[in-house]
Protein backbone atom coordinates (compact mmCIF):
# COMPACT_ATOMS: atom_id res chain seq x y z
CA UNK A 1 0.00 0.00 0.00
CA UNK A 2 1.41 3.45 -0.88
CA UNK A 3 2.52 5.75 1.90
CA UNK A 4 1.94 9.47 2.17
CA UNK A 5 4.62 11.35 4.06
CA UNK A 6 3.25 14.64 5.40
CA UNK A 7 5.99 17.15 6.08
CA UNK A 8 5.77 19.00 9.41
CA UNK A 9 3.20 21.81 9.57
CA UNK A 10 3.31 24.10 12.60
CA UNK A 11 -0.40 23.76 13.48
CA UNK A 12 -1.87 20.78 11.65
CA UNK A 13 0.87 18.19 12.02
CA UNK A 14 3.89 19.58 13.94
CA UNK A 15 5.90 16.36 13.88
CA UNK A 16 4.98 15.37 10.34
CA UNK A 17 3.38 12.00 9.71
CA UNK A 18 3.57 8.88 7.58
CA UNK A 19 0.27 7.21 6.69
CA UNK A 20 -0.78 4.40 4.41
CA UNK A 21 -3.46 4.98 1.80
CA UNK A 22 -5.35 2.58 -0.41
CA UNK A 23 -5.07 3.35 -4.13
CA UNK A 24 -8.01 5.51 -5.17
CA UNK A 25 -8.13 7.34 -1.82
CA UNK A 26 -7.68 11.10 -1.97
CA UNK A 27 -4.84 12.75 -0.10
CA UNK A 28 -7.42 14.66 1.96
CA UNK A 29 -9.33 11.52 2.97
CA UNK A 30 -6.10 9.74 3.89
CA UNK A 31 -5.04 12.68 6.06
CA UNK A 32 -8.40 12.94 7.81
CA UNK A 33 -8.54 9.16 8.43
CA UNK A 34 -5.24 9.45 10.30
CA UNK A 35 -6.10 12.49 12.42
CA UNK A 36 -4.43 15.10 10.25
CA UNK A 37 -7.09 17.81 10.24
CA UNK A 38 -6.42 19.37 6.86
CA UNK A 39 -8.91 22.13 6.07
CA UNK A 40 -11.68 21.33 3.58
CA UNK A 41 -14.21 24.16 3.79
CA UNK A 42 -16.29 22.97 0.81
CA UNK A 43 -16.62 19.46 2.25
CA UNK A 44 -14.36 18.03 -0.50
CA UNK A 45 -16.58 19.11 -3.42
CA UNK A 46 -13.87 20.90 -5.45
CA UNK A 47 -15.35 24.32 -4.73
CA UNK A 48 -12.57 26.05 -2.74
CA UNK A 49 -8.81 25.84 -2.19
CA UNK A 50 -8.53 25.26 1.56
CA UNK A 51 -7.19 21.72 1.10
CA UNK A 52 -4.40 22.85 -1.24
CA UNK A 53 -1.19 20.84 -0.87
CA UNK A 54 2.16 20.76 -2.63
CA UNK A 55 3.28 17.29 -3.69
CA UNK A 56 7.06 17.30 -3.26
CA UNK A 57 7.54 13.70 -4.45
CA UNK A 58 5.28 11.37 -6.44
CA UNK A 59 3.28 14.10 -8.23
CA UNK A 60 3.30 12.26 -11.56
CA UNK A 61 1.67 9.19 -10.00
CA UNK A 62 -1.51 11.03 -8.93
CA UNK A 63 -4.79 11.04 -10.82
CA UNK A 64 -4.97 13.80 -13.42
CA UNK A 65 -6.36 17.16 -12.31
CA UNK A 66 -9.73 18.16 -13.78
CA UNK A 67 -10.28 21.51 -15.46
CA UNK A 68 -12.31 22.65 -12.45
CA UNK A 69 -9.46 21.79 -10.10
CA UNK A 70 -6.94 23.60 -12.31
CA UNK A 71 -9.16 26.71 -12.34
CA UNK A 72 -9.46 26.70 -8.54
CA UNK A 73 -5.76 26.14 -8.01
CA UNK A 74 -5.09 29.48 -9.70
CA UNK A 75 -6.65 31.07 -6.58
CA UNK A 76 -4.65 29.07 -4.01
CA UNK A 77 -2.14 30.76 -1.72
CA UNK A 78 1.45 29.73 -2.52
CA UNK A 79 0.63 27.96 -5.80
CA UNK A 80 3.48 25.86 -7.22
CA UNK A 81 3.71 23.62 -10.30
CA UNK A 82 3.21 20.56 -8.05
CA UNK A 83 0.12 21.98 -6.29
CA UNK A 84 -3.06 19.95 -6.04
CA UNK A 85 -6.35 20.12 -4.18
CA UNK A 86 -5.98 17.23 -1.76
CA UNK A 87 -9.70 16.44 -1.99
CA UNK A 88 -9.30 15.69 -5.70
CA UNK A 89 -5.83 14.11 -5.93
CA UNK A 90 -6.21 10.33 -5.80
CA UNK A 91 -3.31 8.18 -4.68
CA UNK A 92 -2.20 5.55 -7.17
CA UNK A 93 0.65 3.10 -6.47
CA UNK A 94 3.63 5.28 -5.47
CA UNK A 95 4.63 6.88 -2.19
CA UNK A 96 4.09 10.63 -1.88
CA UNK A 97 5.74 13.44 0.04
CA UNK A 98 3.22 16.19 0.74
CA UNK A 99 3.59 19.69 2.14
CA UNK A 100 0.58 21.46 3.62
CA UNK A 101 1.08 25.19 2.94
CA UNK A 102 1.35 27.54 5.89
CA UNK A 103 -1.67 29.59 4.81
CA UNK A 104 -4.97 29.21 2.97
CA UNK A 105 -7.31 31.86 1.59
CA UNK A 106 -9.93 30.72 4.11
CA UNK A 107 -11.00 33.70 6.23
CA UNK A 108 -12.18 31.57 9.15
CA UNK A 109 -10.65 28.28 10.23
CA UNK A 110 -13.10 26.16 12.17
CA UNK A 111 -10.62 23.72 13.72
CA UNK A 112 -7.51 25.83 14.35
Amino acid sequence: MPRIIFLPHQEICPEGAVVEAKPGTTICDAALEHGIEIEHACEKSCACTTCHVIVREGFESLSEASEDEEDLLDKAWGLEPESRLSCQAEVKDKDLVVEIPKYTINQVSENH
